[in-house]
Formats: C-alpha cells, structure tokens, sequence
C-alpha cells in the first residue's frame, strides 16, 4: 500500500514540474513574440519615416545613407529573430494569434509617430473605430493567451520524424497540395486575380512555413541546452522547406500589393494565416489533446475578437484617395480620354491597352474641347484608319 502511495506522489510530482515547466516556458515564447512584434513594427515605422523624408529623390541608394534606414532594418533583424525563438517555447497556437499586436503598434504609431493627419469631420470616426478595435485585440489576446494551450514537448529530432509520418499530417498536407494546386491554377490559368484566392495561396504556405519554423528553432534552442540535433536529416529536411516557402510567400504577397490596398492585405492574411497556422499546430503538433471544450472555446472567442478588432484597425486606415487625372492612349474620334478613378497614383499596366488603366475604357466618352480652342484649333487630316480599328489593335 505504501509503495502504491509513493508512485502515485511520484507521479503527481511529475506531473505538477512538468506543468510548471510548460507555463514557463509559454511565459517565454509569448514574452518573446510581444516583445519581436513590437520591434517589428517600430522598424517598420522607422523605415516609412526614412521614406516619406527622402520622396521625391530618384536616386533609391540615398536609403542606404540614411542611419534611419539602417536602424530601422536592424531593429527589424532582431524582432524577426526574436519571433523565431520563441516558436521553440511556445505553441503554435499562441505565437501566430500575438501578430495583432503589431497591428496595434502599428496603428499607434502611425498616429504619433509619423504624424498622420485626418479631416476634421472623420478624425472622431477613424478614432472611435481605431480604438474600439484596439480594445477587441487587446482583449482579445488576454483570453487566448490565458486560455491557450499549456502543454508543449520537445522538440527533438525523434519527435518531429514521429509527428511527420503520423496520418494526420499526411492526410492534411495531402489535401493542401490538393487545395494549393486548385487555387493556383485558377489564380495563373484563369486569371482570378482575387484577393481571397492570391492570400489563401500565402496562408497554405504560411501553414508549412510555421510548421518548419518552428521545428528549425526548436532543434537549434535544444542543440544549444542539451544533445546536438543538427546531425539528423529532418533538420536540413525542415529547414529547405521552410526557406522555400517563405521564398514564395513572399512573391504571392508582393502580387497582391501590387493589385490591392495594403490595410486590407494586411486584415485578410492576419485572419487567414492565424487561422490555418492554429489548425496546422492542431493537426501537427497537437497542441490541443489535452484541453477540455472550456478552455478550446475561450480560446477560439478571443482569436474571434482579436479577428474583429484588426478588421475596425485596417478599416479606418482606409482613406479615400483624392482625384489625380491622367491621359490614356486609348482615343476617341482623335481626341485623347481622361479618367477619374479616384487613384492619387497612377495604376500599373494589368493586361489592358490602355497604359495606365486596370481595366478596358471603351465606355467612356471623349473630353471635349474648350470653345476657343476647338475653334482655333487647325482641322487635322483624315486617318485611314478608324478609332475601333486602333482599339482592336
């Protein structure tokens, strides 16, 4: 009887360092992730600043002489490396949720820091939203940080070969090659340049990319406190696909920049991403065995209100942008179009005719002439060829 006693308080001592061992550890990896996502975003503010101070210039090396520029990339480099530690202490599902916490540093900064001016009659509007979203994300971040999941393994090289030939993940990555394939093909082949289809591209790569991320750092922090990983195969393995995927993560992002408001990229692919990345380290890692419905579904309302609060974040950064107009070469009747888009900078070409234009402008009328000029203006000879006929060229 007393031999059972013994190994059930063995157990139960076990049990409570292990559990105390987990919160530390989380403690570290969400410290390390606030604190790499503020860096971040004051690099980013910091960068802008250097920008906006230097527009006009054409030469675009004048960056590089700048020391803004260059502590702005420095800070960057070390909230990026701050970001990947703490994916080897933390789970999955409490890193990816904490990026709301740039777009919060983000949104205050550009307010102070860069000085960004509103309109009287909407600066009440934009502030009201920006700080109702503010509060949902902050909010929002206590209860998934509080309700998140506790238990977290080590990562050795043993495990993660164990996690990658275990059916689950075979059958989840199986059917986001199958997804992946989909998307693309109607995003290349189709030409369904929609933002939805061109971020769930980056959220499928982003799902592999904090799946490897987070395998790399953790054997690297276990090589440096306790037996090397880096001699196995599954590190080189985990570390190609991850480079890969961020490779062109990067190169879908910079398309949908090219095509779409940035604020708007930036609220989409927070939800996309947070939400494939906590269903990948459901799936992969298993970061939610041990949770009980109560603590999944106060999870799941905080990355729910940090959801909403980005969304009011992004909206009020939306401004409307004044009308610049700009000649097209499209013509009508010999007289050139202007267009009112309500673009402060031109567009980019996108597969039309018309230089400067996102879409056709068959439809709009010729600008006609003031009184004087059309009447002092020499009659010009007559072209053999037609208006239609230069459009079908």
């Amino acid at each position: 009887m007393s031999s059972e006693v013994r190994m059930s308080s063995v157990r139960m001592a076990r049990e409570n360092s292990v559990t105390e061992d987990s919160y530390t550890e989380n403690l570290i990896g969400t410290l390390l992730a606030i604190f790499g996502n503020l860096l971040v975003s004051i690099a980013v503010s910091i960068q802008k600043q250097s920008h906006v101070t230097l527009a006009g210039n054409k030469d675009l090396r004048q960056y590089y002489y700048t020391k803004t520029w260059w502590s702005g990339l420095m800070l960057m480099v070390l909230g990026e490396g701050a970001l990947f530690v703490s994916y080897a202490f933390a789970p999955l599902s409490l890193i990816a949720p904490l990026n709301a916490v740039s777009v919060i540093t983000s949104s205050i900064l550009g307010f102070l820091f860069l000085r960004e001016k509103w309109k009287a009659q909407e600066f009440l509007k934009r502030y009201i939203l920006t700080f109702l979203g503010c509060v949902l994300t902050a909010g929002g971040t206590y209860l998934f940080v509080t309700f998140g999941p506790n238990s977290h393994e080590k990562l050795n090289a043993e495990n993660i070969v164990k996690h990658v030939i275990g059916w689950p993940v075979l059958l989840y990555l199986l059917l986001g090659i199958i997804t992946f394939c989909l998307v693309l093909y109607f995003y290349k082949r189709r030409n369904a340049n929609y933002l939805v289809l061109i971020l769930l591209l980056v959220a499928l790569l982003g799902s592999v990319t904090v799946i490897t991320v987070k395998a790399v750092s953790g054997m690297i922090v276990l090589s440096i406190l306790g037996p090397l990983q880096l001699s196995y195969p599954i590190f080189y393995v985990m570390f190609v696909c991850m480079v890969a995927s961020v490779v062109f993560q990067a190169s879908f992002l910079a398309q949908a920049s090219h095509l779409y408001d940035s604020c708007l990229i930036a609220c989409v692919n927070y939800i996309f991403s947070t939400t494939f990345a906590i269903v990948s380290g459901a799936i992969f890692y298993q970061e939610f065995n041990h949770e009980d419905v109560l603590h999944i579904c106060m999870f799941l309302l905080g990355c729910s209100m940090c959801f909403l609060g980005v969304f009011l974040i992004t909206k009020s950064k939306r401004k409307v942008k004044a009308f610049e107009p700009y000649v097209t070469m499209d013509m009508a009747k010999g007289i050139p179009t202007i267009h009112n888009k309500g673009w402060a900078v031109q567009p980019d070409y996108n597969g039309s005719f018309s230089y400067g234009a996102l879409q056709n402008n068959d439809s709009v009328g010729p600008v006609t002439l003031p009184v004087n000029q059309e009447r002092s203006a020499s009659p010009s000879p007559v072209s053999p060829y037609q208006s239609s006929e230069l459009k079908k060229d």
